[in-house]
């Protein structure tokens, strides 16, 4: 019985055959054109699962004649690294080695610091993918080396062929005439949001339930909808759902719920995204209400990164329930708001002569002045007198402006 993949039998083999990405690998696309051209430079490909990140890499490295090597994060060790490198050191690498890391953000710093020699002089030729941000999970001098390609999730129409090339396979290897009206093909190109792989493994679990032996076997809408409750982890709606009911459920301050959509983003493996929700809750709703909060949160995240799941479960829930439980304020956020909107429209070019370098004419040192502060204006002239920010209703922030009062009250005077 086979066992391998029907995607991976069916991976393409040519730039003519990718689906979707036309943007990178079409005619006139920019990868394409560019390794054509004989430039095969350090790459970063992001974006969502089954949309050809690792299926370009290896016609890359095909058409480049480099020897290809590849490693998934989620496994591969700082030695698993150093081996590959250390095959530049002999014949069998002179002409350079093309590493494919697959899923990079599980690398840490220090793994990833391990290639940057090897990339400068051009013994290693990276290509890296992610489903993530790169500019969050990736390291800035990485990053630096690199050209970043977007794949986007594919389309529909042009998922469809590839459904219709899969059935054909599974007809010719099986020996059977099942079918699947197009109107199936879009069903299942639509239910899976882009990602190739998962319409073509969920085609096959269709193709397999609908009776292949039977009279004028074909594949149904009944078949497929059997198939969508067991394959893959929630689709793109439902992740931002229980994300999104994290997040309120935590501004309301129901611990009870916060506990449970946590359970819920774990035990479908949301370890990356819970782990961003959480940093992003603790500026956005909790805020200058308590301002240690970020600082706890991320070192909680970092902590279940390096556990991994399932032990990362633990420190994630710490950080949930303490956000949960924590006074709230979006002040900061709403700032940002305000200040973004004059952004937005062009305002503050005017910046007021004192603040200026080099020679900042005019400028007081507040802290020659008692209470180290001394009025003076800071927002540029034609924002003159705006306001922002307008303190909240919590002790930590209700300290503050009382403070910031006294300061204003009793400072200002040159200091002896």
């Amino acid at each position: 019985m086979r066992n391998e993949q029907l995607a991976d039998i069916l991976r393409p083999d040519s730039f003519d055959t990718i689906v979707g990405q036309t943007h990178l690998f079409g005619p006139r696309g920019v990868v394409r054109r560019m390794v054509e051209n004989g430039r095969i430079t350090n790459m970063i490909f992001f974006g969502p699962p089954g949309t050809g990140k690792t299926t370009a890499a290896a016609i890359i490295a095909k058409q480049s004649g480099m020897v290809f090597r590849r490693l998934n994060c989620t496994s591969a060790s700082l030695n698993d690294v150093k081996q590959v490198l250390a095959e530049t050191a002999n014949v069998f690498g002179a002409g350079g080695i093309l590493l494919y890391l697959d899923e990079i953000q599980y690398f840490n710093r220090k793994q990833q610091q391990s290639l940057l020699e090897y990339m400068e002089d051009g013994r290693v030729t990276l290509i890296a993918s992610t489903t993530e941000n790169p500019h969050f999970y990736i390291y800035n001098a990485i990053i630096s080396r690199s050209s970043l390609f977007e794949f986007r999730p594919v389309r529909p129409a042009d998922m469809v062929p590839a459904l219709g090339r899969a059935l054909d396979h599974l007809n010719r290897e099986h020996g059977t005439q099942v079918s699947a009206p197009e109107e199936v093909l879009f069903y299942i190109a639509n239910g899976v949001r882009g990602d190739v792989r998962r319409g073509i493994g969920l085609l096959e679990n269709a193709y397999f339930a609908a009776d292949p032996q039977g009279e004028q076997p074909a594949i149904t809408k009944e078949n497929v909808d059997d198939f969508y409750v067991r394959i893959g982890n929630f689709n793109d709606d439902t992740h931002y759902d229980l994300l999104s009911c994290l997040q309120k459920s935590i501004r309301g301050s129901d611990p009870d719920a916060t506990a449970f959509y946590v359970a819920k983003l774990v035990a479908a493996g949301e370890l990356i995204s819970l782990c961003r929700r959480l940093q992003v809750i603790a500026s956005e709703d909790i805020g200058l209400a308590y301002p240690q909060a970020p600082m706890i949160v991320r070192a909680c995240c970092e902590s279940a990164m390096e556990l991994g799941l399932p032990e990362g479960r633990i420190p994630l829930i710490h950080a949930a329930l303490l956000l949960a439980t924590a006074p709230k304020s979006n002040t900061a956020y709403i700032a940002l708001a305000a200040a973004t909107e004059d952004v937005d429209q062009g305002l503050g070019t005017e910046v007021p002569v004192h603040l200026q370098s080099p020679l900042f004419k005019g400028y007081k040192y507040p802290h020659d002045f008692t209470c180290d502060y001394v009025r003076q204006q800071y927002l540029p002239n034609d924002l003159r007198g705006r306001k922002y920010y307008e303190y909240g209703e919590n002790k930590a922030e209700q300290a503050a402006k009382a403070y910031a009062e006294f300061v204003r009250q009793n400072g200002g005077k040159p200091k002896p």
